[in-house]
């Protein structure tokens, strides 16, 4: 063989192994998360799987056809609608548990309103912070004593010092100085009347894996996900889509980009990012060469102070 055909063979080597050892990773990411949605489902006696329609719900939720079966995953999801949310997401959201032939069970924050419950500071307000109030009724109303989510500890500072059963007071609140530990995988699942846990199977993934597993896996998401054309203003360093929820500012120029969304919310905090990126494997190179979190980049309600988001979690949000 030439040199031309060593380094050929080599790299055809160098690829098979590093498609080897992917999968290895991502084998024992989804055998951990199959194990702990087990877990939940043998440990308490009325959990729900939070499912926003968004990318890492999804993931979840192959996950646990994958534990359950279709039509047979043992608990309901539960939506919290903020009313403000992607239509392509909630359309996506309602066909994917009506083809697992799961119970799907949503919650807004506009009931929340109506009984007083929710006031909101001004008209043009997120509502995105409270959702925790609304989690909180859905809560007492179905007696719920495990709301499985699918927070990563690699999206946000909060989010990293959290279990993967993350014990809630009868409040709903958490509290990061007194946590269980969680050693050998050995999960201390004790409540007291009115507690519960917030458990969170994907914890170990990082937006990386969460890619790799949607594109090895070839799960369906909503289409914003991928590049497509929208309008947007530059506000802060963020692109801030166009909408009735959010128009433009007073001398701010409306530009029609080539878009997607990292991370899916409520239409008032949650911004796209400019991309070509059409396929999966497409935004696996990219995550590659992200150097800000998915939060960091596309949510405007985690930019008011370093410690939004755990005061967020110590009032009960997700």
């Amino acid at each position: 063989m030439n040199a031309r055909t060593d380094s050929a063979v080599l790299q055809s080597a160098h690829n098979a192994a590093q498609h080897h050892l992917s999968n290895a990773h991502l084998d024992a990411l989804e055998e951990e998360t199959i194990f702990i949605l087990r877990e939940v489902a043998a440990a308490f006696e009325r959990p729900a799987l939070l499912f926003s329609g968004g990318k890492d719900s999804l993931v979840m939720l192959k996950c646990a056809e994958k534990a359950f079966g279709i039509g047979r995953i043992p608990y309901p999801l539960l939506m919290i609608d903020t009313g403000h949310n992607f239509p392509e997401v909630t359309d996506f959201r309602d066909s994917r548990a009506k083809e697992l032939q799961a119970e799907l069970i949503v919650r807004s924050v506009e009931d929340s309103m109506a009984r007083g419950t929710v006031r909101l500071a001004h008209p043009g307000e997120s509502r995105n912070v409270h959702q925790s109030v609304t989690l909180l009724e859905a809560i007492e109303e179905f007696r719920f004593d495990a709301l499985i989510g699918g927070a990563r500890r690699d999206e946000e500072k909060a989010r990293a010092k959290e279990r993967i059963f993350s014990h809630r007071d009868s409040f709903g609140q958490w509290q990061p100085k007194a946590q269980r530990p969680e050693l050998w995988t050995l999960f201390n699942t004790r409540l007291a009347p009115g507690e519960h846990f917030r458990v969170f199977p994907i914890s170990n993934w990082t937006e990386l894996d969460v890619w790799q597993y949607i594109e090895r896996e070839a799960i369906a998401l909503p289409s914003i996900y991928y590049t497509h054309k929208r309008e947007v203003v530059d506000r802060r360093g963020l692109l801030v889509p166009v909408t009735e929820l959010t128009p433009p500012k007073d001398g701010e120029t409306v530009q029609i980009r080539d878009v997607r969304f990292r991370t899916v919310g409520d239409i008032t905090c949650t911004c796209p990012v400019e991309s070509l990126a059409a396929t999966a494997g497409d935004i696996v190179i990219e995550t590659l060469a992200a150097d800000v979190s998915e939060r960091g980049a596309t949510r405007m309600d985690d930019k008011t102070s370093e410690a939004s988001m755990e005061k967020r979690k110590k009032d009960g949000y997700f």
